[in-house]
């Protein structure tokens, strides 16, 4: 099982990195031609919103995963305790509550979205299936979230990077 995971979070970065390098590259050539020809990309301010929003939220999944959100540790010397366990599994049911309303909340925007039309406003992109890609996503952080409840976060053991305190 924990193989399955690996090569889902394998897919994921691997996605997250095209559509990082589609928006590097339309923002690259968005520039030259603006500059040197004078003559922009028609939509690529559309086009990076749609990218924009697809590797924020195709990287959700990933840092629930790896339990990496920004925390506030002025307690962590209590809460690391093992008797203190409860309170991480119940941040973690309360984390994956708040992913799944925000979930639900992309669904019910979707349909609305889909119900309306509604495109983006020059090259008239569709909002609807962005609007449910974001619900996936946040669903699939709500799932990361529940699981590191019980086996904890999903850290690459050959990665030696450790994040360091200021």
């Amino acid at each position: 099982m924990l193989s399955i995971a690996w090569k889902i979070r394998r897919g994921v970065e691997t996605v997250m990195a095209l559509f990082l390098l589609a928006m590097v590259a339309l923002t690259f050539a968005d520039v030259v031609g603006r500059r040197l020809i004078g003559k922009p990309i028609y939509g690529s301010n559309d086009i990076t919103e749609h990218l924009m929003a697809l590797v924020v939220f195709t990287g959700l999944p990933l840092v629930t995963a790896a339990g990496a959100h920004l925390t506030i540790d002025l307690f962590d010397k209590l809460v690391n305790t093992p008797r203190m366990a409860w309170w991480r599994v119940l941040i973690s049911v309360l984390v994956t509550t708040v992913l799944g309303v925000i979930a639900w909340l992309f669904v019910k925007h979707g349909l609305n979205a889909t119900r309306i039309s509604e495109v983006s406003q020059a090259l008239r992109v569709p909002r609807a299936p962005l609007y449910f890609v974001m619900a996936l996503s946040c669903a699939l952080s709500a799932m990361a979230a529940m699981a590191i409840a019980f086996t904890g976060p999903m850290v690459d053991p050959e990665d030696p990077h450790e994040e360091e305190a200021l």
